[in-house]
């Protein structure tokens, strides 16, 4: 499997990038699955439904399925937080896996800038990031520029990166460009 992250601050529109690349690389064939670490608690289940009132009552997992999805709840209970790997171990064989969040972990990431945010900028300090995304003309360095307002261009910088061997996970540097 390959894993791209998109790390920037919040507000910087990695989460409205990402949802118009989805559509774009599955349309090219690709099967995708996607990791969203949340900074601060979050709950997918609903107050009230049997599946909230079990894991409320103390299982550790509870798994929901329908003809339509199945969703399977985890409580950590005290336990740390899984690693960002074993989150991928996790996760079904698929093309790539796309990542938003975990931008301190060490995997290939394009950053996401926004002209109107004033947010550090990540690529000087982390060697993982293989391309910035912007909304203007910025000084990127040695590292591609891809159009923010554009999710074929960075549609077509990702397509192109898969095709590299070294993209894959199980190569060593985790996607990271040699």
């Amino acid at each position: 499997m390959r894993a791209i992250g998109f790390a920037g601050f919040s507000g910087s529109g990695k989460t409205t990038l990402i949802e118009a690349l989805i559509p774009i690389l599955r349309a090219s064939g690709l099967t995708l699955s996607l990791i969203k670490h949340a900074h601060h608690g979050f709950d997918v289940d609903v107050p009230g439904k049997d599946s909230y009132r079990h894991r409320e009552a103390g299982a550790q997992e509870v798994l929901v399925t329908s003809d339509r999805r199945w969703a399977l709840m985890h409580e950590l209970r005290g336990h740390p937080e899984p690693s960002f790997h074993e989150h991928l171990q996790r996760l079904s064989p698929c093309d790539l896996v796309i990542v938003e969040g975990f931008k301190k972990e060490a995997f290939a990431k394009i950053e996401v800038r926004r002209k109107d945010h004033d947010a550090p900028d990540l690529a000087p300090h982390d060697p993982w990031i293989i391309a910035i995304a912007s909304d203007t003309q910025i000084d990127s360095g040695a590292l591609p520029l891809l159009n923010l307002n554009d999710p074929h261009d960075v549609a077509h910088f990702l397509l192109d990166w898969l095709e590299k061997p070294e993209t894959a996970l199980g190569s060593g540097a985790l996607g990271a460009q040699s």
